[in-house]
């Protein structure tokens, strides 16, 4: 476990504890009246189309209420529409920021239904990948946490940065974001030749950018004045609100599925769970910036054990026949024919399988019927668990702070209102 205490001057800190913000939310003026005012949903600072209703007196934020829904797609629903094969084409949209894990979770749920297992390649391309899409998502947030608090330019190396993996998961999957890779059974295609080289010089680039990102934020006196002692939140209340990923860690609770109840091979690498010290906006920040090295050292693992063999299960009443024997054969053209116009069915149960998303716990709550379509599914979005720590967070800070604790959040709306 990697505690990030020392990346700081507690003396330097000045934080707000709870009694000074009852106190400054209690201060009346008489000749300051209060207002309510809606901060967006399309305050280019909320992330998507969040809206936050603010109940102000003067700077001061006494109440604060998230409202969603404004990007509702109702995936869920249209998931029973959909055979389990077609599944990763629709949650694959839900966070679009890291959409292989919404992709992996599906995929675990569909298996554990089907009780198959797979291939060691498989298991250690999805985990490989999904390292990746982390780190790609948690640059696109140092980019845009940047440019909310006014550092433009982290908004161009975040970007800079983040396009290097997607320019590889275009070369792996054919898209760079809602890639339908991952899918039950395995995944759509083994990784392309010269993968390693590829992956070696994304590994070699970010070191020393993630050290530029230290001197341009971390030790930055204006970036720790807007970031330190803001939008706090303890342990308990992390925890009672559902809170997970980031938030939950920057209070010091050392929690993260890969660590706590392992999957694929999480249990087969070497890495560390990286938590804060006093739950603000700085310490949110600051995890994800190393979560970053730690997925670099997963991903450096995945080069060097790369099992060989097959990247998909052999399992003829999941998995589609190789393309190139449907031009020779009948039986595997029939054979690709039903599997992606009937599709496969999974035995009648239920089951719940969650990994660890950049935001947190992203579950899937599957129920089959014994027929080809899911008969419910539900997914459990981190980023609608870890919205409600909002009014918290905000409750006797100033507006001006609201950006930030918003932005430390880091939401995704898509799986907000799927």
């Amino acid at each position: 476990m990697t505690n990030l205490g020392h990346l700081r001057n507690r003396d330097a800190v000045l934080r707000m504890s709870e009694t000074e913000a009852e106190e400054r939310a209690a201060v009346v003026d008489p000749d300051d009246e209060r207002m309510i005012i809606n901060m967006g949903p399309q305050h280019p600072s909320t992330h998507g189309v969040l809206r936050v209703t603010m109940e102000l007196q003067g700077e001061t934020v006494l109440r604060s209420k998230p409202v969603i829904g404004y990007l509702h797609t109702g995936m869920e629903k249209t998931a029973e529409d959909l055979t389990f094969l077609q599944g990763p084409t629709n949650v694959t949209r839900m966070d679009y920021a890291a959409p292989l894990f919404t992709e992996l979770t599906f995929s675990l749920a569909v298996e554990a239904l089907l009780e198959i297992e797979l291939p060691d390649r498989s298991t250690w391309i999805r985990m490989m990948m999904c390292e990746l899409n982390r780190m790609s998502s948690h640059l696109l947030f140092l980019a845009t946490n940047g440019m909310d608090l006014g550092a433009v330019g982290m908004m161009i190396y975040g970007w800079r940065e983040r396009e290097e993996i997607l320019r590889f998961f275009e070369k792996v999957t054919g898209l760079r974001m809602n890639h339908n890779y991952i899918r039950p059974g395995g995944v759509a295609a083994d990784l392309p030749d010269g993968w390693r080289e590829d992956i070696q010089n994304i590994l070699e680039i970010l070191p020393q950018r993630l050290e530029q990102f230290d001197v341009l934020m971390t030790g930055q006196p204006i970036w720790r004045e807007r970031t330190q002692g803001i939008g706090v939140i303890t342990t308990d209340e992390a925890l009672a609100l559902g809170a997970t990923g980031p938030i939950l860690r920057s209070t010091g609770y050392a929690w993260d599925l890969r660590r706590a109840m392992p999957y694929l091979a999480y249990d087969q690498v070497d890495f560390d769970i990286v938590v804060g010290t006093y739950g603000d906006t700085f310490d949110r920040y600051a995890i994800r910036l190393n979560e970053i090295r730690e997925s670099m050292r997963i991903v450096e693992q995945c080069l060097e054990l790369m099992p060989e063999g097959a990247y998909r299960s052999e399992d003829r009443k999941v998995t589609p026949p190789p393309r190139a024997r449907i031009n020779e054969s009948m039986e595997a053209l029939i054979h690709h024919f039903k599997i992606f116009t009937e599709g496969f069915k999974a035995p009648p149960g239920e089951v719940y399988t969650a990994v660890e998303s950049p935001r947190g716990e992203l579950g899937c709550y599957l129920v089959s019927d014994g027929g080809a379509k899911p008969q419910r599914m539900h997914i459990r979005a981190p980023s609608f668990a870890n919205l409600q720590t909002l009014p918290h967070m905000m409750h006797g800070g100033l507006l001006a702070d609201a950006i930030a604790v918003i932005s430390s959040i880091d939401p995704i709306m898509g799986e907000v209102d799927r």
